[in-house]
């Protein structure tokens, strides 16, 4: 039987993440090893915290490498700081690479509301995406980020929401994908969205 590889790399909560999929029926494994991230069918990228220290410890266990080989090969979900980390490179506390699966960079949001944005707001759908399917526009999902993708190529902006700006709420670039806000803490909107990166490789 398949299974979707949450990556343990010492950064973000996995257990909630775990229940939520578990719950629309999708088979996961938590790791941090390489093997079982190449055997997996999908890969979650989680993470909360500074842009720096995620992709430092990304770096220093190898799993930079790995997710850039797998990324080509099966879906990557990165949410919330793990959708940061999918961009070319961010600007949290100081200049940093990311992993360079989307166009962009990371940056504080430019806004005259108050940050960190936290709580429910509402997601427009600039493109067509298979992770949004059934969901419609105008849906709330919850966030909690002070900085975002900034520069990205309009077509791979597939979810945005506002904040006294537009906000980049998601990304996808080929098979690569990623969520701002937190589909597990999103009530029947983000199981939605979980089911539908469960789906993408059956």
């Amino acid at each position: 039987m398949g299974y979707t590889a949450i990556v343990d790399y010492g950064v973000g909560n996995l257990k909630s993440v775990t229940n939520a999929l578990r719950y629309v029926g999708v088979s996961t494994q938590i790791t941090g090893e390489a093997a079982v991230l190449e055997r997996a069918d999908a890969i979650l990228l989680p993470g909360v915290g500074a842009f720096p220290d995620a992709a430092e410890r990304l770096r220093e266990s190898g799993l930079d490498r790995v997710l850039l080989e797998q990324a080509g090969r099966k879906p990557l979900l990165g949410i919330c700081l793990g959708m940061q980390l999918l961009f070319e490179r961010g600007e949290e506390v100081r200049d940093c690479e990311g992993l360079g699966l989307v166009s962009g960079c990371i940056r504080k949001i430019e806004t005259a509301e108050k940050l960190p944005h936290i709580g429910w707001n509402q997601l427009a759908f600039p493109n067509d995406s298979p992770l949004f399917a059934g969901v419609e526009e105008g849906s709330c999902v919850y966030f909690v980020h002070s900085f975002c993708g900034v520069e990205t190529r309009p077509e791979q902006v597939i979810a945005t929401t506002d904040y006294g700006a537009t906000v980049v709420a998601a990304v996808q670039n080929g098979n690569v994908y990623g969520c701002q806000f937190h589909p597990e803490k999103s009530g029947e909107t983000g199981l939605q969205i979980l089911k539908n990166f469960g789906g993408l490789n059956r």
